[in-house]
């Protein structure tokens, strides 16, 4: 049965994490592909930079993608950084793949390994 939106404004709890979905069993290297159907590579290190992690990306054809620099998994999602702190996407799923969109586009994004 497909999901029924909720209401504006109506507070829903987030889905269940999956298992392995902790911050240690994120960390790794994933094949991104954009809507564009374009691929490129993002790292997740378990490296602490701030208050967040190190994340690096190659050959990232979204400029949003290219930029990312740091990660952090709260919440059941997991988030990736540009400089400065702005999100360039917000994702959910297991450590065998992640899926969500790009912050400023809403277009969807997926992480697999």
């Amino acid at each position: 049965m497909p999901a029924v939106p909720a209401e504006p404004g109506t507070r829903t709890s987030p889905a269940p994490a999956s298992p392995g979905a902790t911050r240690s069993g994120l960390v790794g290297t994933y094949t991104a592909r954009d809507a564009a159907g374009s691929t490129c590579r993002i790292s997740l290190s378990s490296s602490p930079s701030l208050d967040l992690y190190k994340a690096s990306s190659a050959g990232c054809q979204n400029r949003d993608l290219g930029r990312i620099t740091a990660w952090d998994y709260r919440e059941g999602e997991v988030y990736l950084y540009q400089p400065g702190g702005s999100v360039a996407a917000r994702l959910r799923g297991g450590a065998g793949e992640l899926s969500g969109v790009l912050a400023k586009s809403g277009a969807p994004l997926t992480l697999t390994r």
